[in-house]
């Protein structure tokens, strides 16, 4: 004889932990802007370049490239995979190493805008927050 309850029920779907669901929007979305910021400026839609002023290549190039890598750990918050938080620690480390170099250029002289230093600054804490919401939200 079968107990009374939940035996014969389909189970509920999981639901979504908002804390990824909202790393994973933010990563998403900022990939998707990064790399269409980036790819104007680098690929020389005339508008772009002009107000992008003294941009950093490196620091431009690093930031495009690493748009599609923001992309890719969003996805893998919004599916709760373990290498997500691995390649979010990732961005985080080589976003500081590369705002590092930055400030190295600047201490050097090197021409910079003003606004580099505030996206870089963003850029640094949104991935070091992203990277410790999902070491703590998925499991490992």
């Amino acid at each position: 004889m079968e107990s009374i309850g939940n035996a014969g029920a389909a189970r509920a779907p999981a639901r979504r932990d908002r804390w990824l669901v909202a790393a994973a929007l933010v990563a998403i979305v900022f990939g998707v802007a990064t790399i269409r910021a980036g790819g104007r400026v680098l690929f020389g839609v005339p508008e772009a370049v002009t107000a992008a002023g003294n941009y950093v290549p490196f620091v431009l190039w690093f930031t495009f490239a690493a748009g599609f890598f923001y992309v890719v750990a969003g996805v893998g918050f919004w599916l709760r995979r373990r290498w997500s938080f691995v390649l979010a620690a990732a961005i985080a480390v080589a976003t500081v190493a590369v705002f590092v170099a930055f400030g190295i250029h600047v201490a050097g002289g090197g021409a910079w805008e003003p606004r580099t230093m505030a996206a870089m600054t963003l850029r640094s804490v949104v991935w070091i927050v992203l990277a410790w919401v999902a070491a703590r939200r998925i499991p490992g």
